[in-house]
């Protein structure tokens, strides 16, 4: 007798994709903060960068607003519905954090200010911490859920789904972050071989760009309390 496969989503890739979360935000506020006054041309390197990341992180989020925490609420115990809620509070707390953070990028983009810069890193800090309280959570209490109740197809179909919306031309350098701490068992495996072979050089050099080394501090290193990150109180 063989065992049947497993119908239900494997949330392995999950973890990669929160390693990539933590490291590419948690590292922006000083990355922020070194642009000096007047710096126009970095300041646009740097808002780019988040405008990119910012956007993965929306499409993450909306696949699972769509796709999960509806199935969730219906089929798992309901003693769990509150948890549920909370993770559904919490990405309405990051998108009013990140639509505030928005304002003050456009400012500082324009003006390279700064006191304009030093405002957007102090909200990027807040920013962080609520991811970090967020991804720890999700990873703790969540994702055993979705592995008992969401089905292998509906979690393949959401991460094919996110994956469509992307920006052209950005696949090689998105990619390039999530293999770089996760290594090739962090790609999916609808993703071409050619492009795996290729996103290590391409997030290399994107990182030499926007962190100034193409081997930025890893996620395990960029803890709360660390010297990295200095996470402010909301």
């Amino acid at each position: 007798m063989t065992d049947s496969p497993n119908p239900y989503a494997d949330t392995r890739g999950m973890y990669h994709v929160h390693a990539l979360f933590r490291r590419e935000f948690a590292l922006l506020p000083e990355v922020v903060r070194g642009v000096a006054e007047g710096d126009k041309e970095r300041a646009q390197v740097v808002a780019d960068h988040f405008t990119l990341i910012s956007l993965l992180l929306h499409l993450h989020h909306s696949g699972e607003d769509a796709e999960l925490w509806p199935r969730l609420l219906t089929r798992a115990p309901k003693e769990v519905d509150p948890v549920i809620h909370l993770v559904e509070g919490h990405h309405a707390g990051i998108d009013a954090l990140t639509s505030e953070i928005e304002v003050l990028l456009s400012a500082w983009r324009n003006s390279a200010g700064a006191d304009d810069r030093d405002e957007l890193a102090d909200a990027l800090q807040r920013l962080v911490g609520a991811l970090y309280e967020h991804m720890g959570l999700e990873e703790k209490l969540v994702l055993p859920l979705i592995e008992r109740h969401i089905f292998a197809s509906e979690w393949e179909k959401m991460v094919a789904d996110e994956a469509a919306q992307l920006p052209p031309g950005t696949g090689p350098v998105l990619v390039g972050m999530l293999m770089y701490e996760g290594g090739i068992d962090s790609v999916p495996p609808q993703i071409p071989a050619v492009l795996a072979e290729a996103a290590p050089q391409a997030y290399a050099a994107y990182a030499e760009k926007v962190h100034g080394t193409a081997t930025p501090p890893r996620s395990a290193a960029l803890v709360l309390g660390s010297p990295s990150i200095s996470i402010q109180p909301a």
